[in-house]
């Protein structure tokens, strides 16, 4: 094991991963990902790697142009950090799942979520996220 993957280091770096995450700073996360990277959504039940991670991410933040996420409890050792968090947005895009589309309401909503990220020499090697995508479909009006 790397340094920089101690636990400590890790403390360190998934502060400066999150600040980048809620400054919508594709540069900054970007730079934190190692080049083989994995981003899977398995929520949305999206995935990409390498060089399509930050297109990946650009959609995210076009899709939810305020996304902000607060943490609840952060776990880290040797080579891993796993996260959970509350994310909130406002849903003034078009949110597409498949064939059906919610259009945009203007409300404001809030979803709880969960980051399994492993680490590589100091870098992210894999962000695999599972958020509640029942709260998010009912409170764009997907689901009753």
């Amino acid at each position: 094991m790397n340094d920089e993957d101690s636990a400590a280091a890790l403390d360190e770096a998934i502060v400066s991963y999150n600040d980048a995450w809620n400054a919508h700073d594709l540069d900054a996360i970007v730079a934190m990902h190692a080049p083989d990277m994995v981003f899977e959504n398995h929520t949305a039940g999206e995935s990409a790697e390498g060089d399509q991670v930050r297109e990946h991410i650009a959609a995210i933040f076009d899709s939810w142009p305020d996304i902000r996420f607060e943490g609840r409890r952060t776990y880290i050792r040797d080579g891993l950090v796993v996260q959970e968090w509350t994310a909130t947005a406002t849903h003034d895009r078009p949110m597409r799942r498949g064939d059906i589309t919610a259009e945009p309401s203007g409300r404001r909503i809030e979803w709880k979520g969960l980051d399994v990220i492993p680490f590589e020499g100091g870098l992210v090697k894999r962000k695999t996220v599972y958020s509640d995508s029942v709260s998010i479909l009912r409170q764009v009006g997907l689901l009753t």
